[in-house]
């Protein structure tokens, strides 16, 4: 594993710290259909939208914590095909790791890989004991990697502001 400024590497991928400079991808991720399904709106209407969402939501966290949210870059091409990340969420206990790729590179194993990667780097790097994650009851292909990532489902919850029921999985270090 190559390590450097927030910058992790794995086979196939870069996992880099989301930055300013992501931000017409950010547009492009948080306004795509699986995203708006299963994750939500979050109001990001434009580039310069992106740029501010960056800035207020993902940045403050990494300086904060250490980790937070990462851009998924394919190595073969430099493409930016996702994102991964460690989060403080509010109305949950622990740290939440989530992933999100554009549709055109879902099912090639980049999100096992970088979750793996980035599960890893929790427990071995940043120091954590335990993971959890969330996901709707209808995002079977979020349920199954967080399975093949080790997490077990534990209960149904809501978080504050948000009526929808998720599942909770947890795992912890072994």
């Amino acid at each position: 594993m190559n390590q450097e400024n927030n910058r992790f590497e794995t086979e196939r991928l870069i996992l880099q710290t989301s930055s300013d400079a992501d931000a017409e991808f950010v547009f492009e991720l948080l306004n795509s259909p699986k995203w708006l399904q299963f994750i939500g709106d979050r109001n990001v209407t434009s580039v310069e939208s992106a740029k501010k969402y960056i800035q207020t939501k993902m940045l403050p966290q990494m300086e904060s914590l250490g980790f937070g949210n990462y851009t998924i870059i394919r190595k073969l091409d430099n493409k930016k095909i996702g994102s991964c990340g460690l989060y403080n969420r509010e109305g949950l206990d622990g740290i939440d790791i989530g992933f999100a790729f554009l549709p055109q590179f879902e099912k090639m194993g980049y999100a096992f890989e970088a979750t793996n990667q980035l599960k890893n780097l929790a427990f071995e790097n940043f120091g954590l004991k335990k993971l959890s994650a969330i996901t709707t009851k209808d995002n079977f292909d979020s349920q199954k990697l967080l399975k093949k990532l080790g997490l077990k489902f534990c209960e149904t919850i809501s978080l504050p502001n948000d009526p929808e029921e998720l599942m909770l999985f947890k795992i912890e270090k072994i």
